[in-house]
């Protein structure tokens, strides 16, 4: 019982960011039923300004994710404000502009950073605490309260705000929103900057977890992507449960089986979306123009 809940612990921190992933892909998906595929780039370029800000800079850590977090979030409005001339007017187009935007981001990262990775140093004590037996890093524990609070400040927003009402609103129907004044452009541009503000802060937390390099996004994206699938894509609370699933089932396949686990866990994967093709939380449908 104790080695299962040691792998559990294990693996909640990364599906934590996971989760922050997902909750990117869901949030764009939902407001404008477009798949952002440039997302995971996007989670490369704000691990690498978090790692730049915090190891060359000097700056707080803190600090350093909210300066990455603003920056990305500005390339979240560009992709937006490039793509806006094909809204409701060639959507695969669109598709094909986010891939292209990856690849952009891609060669960016290389010109700016270079090929090699680098590892970053966690920014709390590294001795791990006790807990029954458990030993739990102290910075997962700050992964964990960091993506909780982000989460919660998301659902305020989507549910307290009149921005975030106009953004559910357009998720729910595009052309009875345009209907009563709403600016659908506005909010397209917000749920863009919010996911790669989301996409920062993911690969700014996963930094000290995992070795940043160009081909971190790549993962997160691919595991973020199967996240939100998973939980049912365009959902938030099947983001968050489908990137602890993620993450978790991630923990354990890496004990189990060495040097196949990517494999087992993307089987896995593959038959519970077999098995329910709308995710967990998968009901409802995205109405899109």
């Amino acid at each position: 019982m104790q080695v299962f809940l040691q792998t559990v612990v294990g693996g909640v921190s990364l599906g934590a960011v996971y989760a922050l992933v997902a909750l990117g892909f869901s949030l764009v998906y939902r407001t404008m039923g477009l798949v952002n595929f440039a997302h995971g780039n996007v989670v490369t370029v704000g691990a690498y300004l978090a790692s730049t800000f915090y190891l060359s800079s000097r700056l707080p850590f803190a600090l350093a994710m909210a300066v990455a977090i603003g920056l990305t979030g500005a390339i979240g409005l560009i992709i937006e404000r490039v793509l806006r001339p094909l809204e409701n007017r060639d959507f695969d187009l669109m598709l094909i502009g986010t891939i292209g935007f990856g690849i952009v981001l891609d060669a960016l990262i290389i010109m700016i950073w270079g090929a090699t990775g680098r590892a970053v140093p966690s920014p709390v004590p590294s001795a791990p605490l006790d807990v029954f037996g458990l030993r739990i890093r102290t910075y997962d524990l700050v992964v964990l309260a960091i993506a909780a609070i982000a989460t919660v400040l998301l659902v305020l927003f989507l549910s307290r705000t009149k921005t975030g009402a106009a953004m559910q609103a357009v998720a729910m129907d595009h052309e009875a929103a345009t209907a009563v004044g709403i600016h659908v452009g506005r909010s397209n541009a917000v749920a863009f900057m919010i996911g790669a503000g989301l996409a920062a802060l993911a690969g700014g937390l996963v930094g000290p977890l995992l070795y940043v390099s160009p081909a971190l996004g790549g993962t997160l994206g691919i595991k973020g992507f199967a996240a939100a699938i998973l939980g049912g894509f365009g959902s938030i609370p099947g983001a968050i449960a489908g990137g602890l699933a993620i993450g978790i089932l991630d923990s354990f396949t890496a004990g189990h089986f060495q040097g196949y686990s990517e494999l087992v866990t993307f089987l896995i994967f593959t038959v519970i979306i077999m098995v329910r093709p709308t995710g967990v939380f998968g009901e409802r449908t995205v109405n899109r123009a």
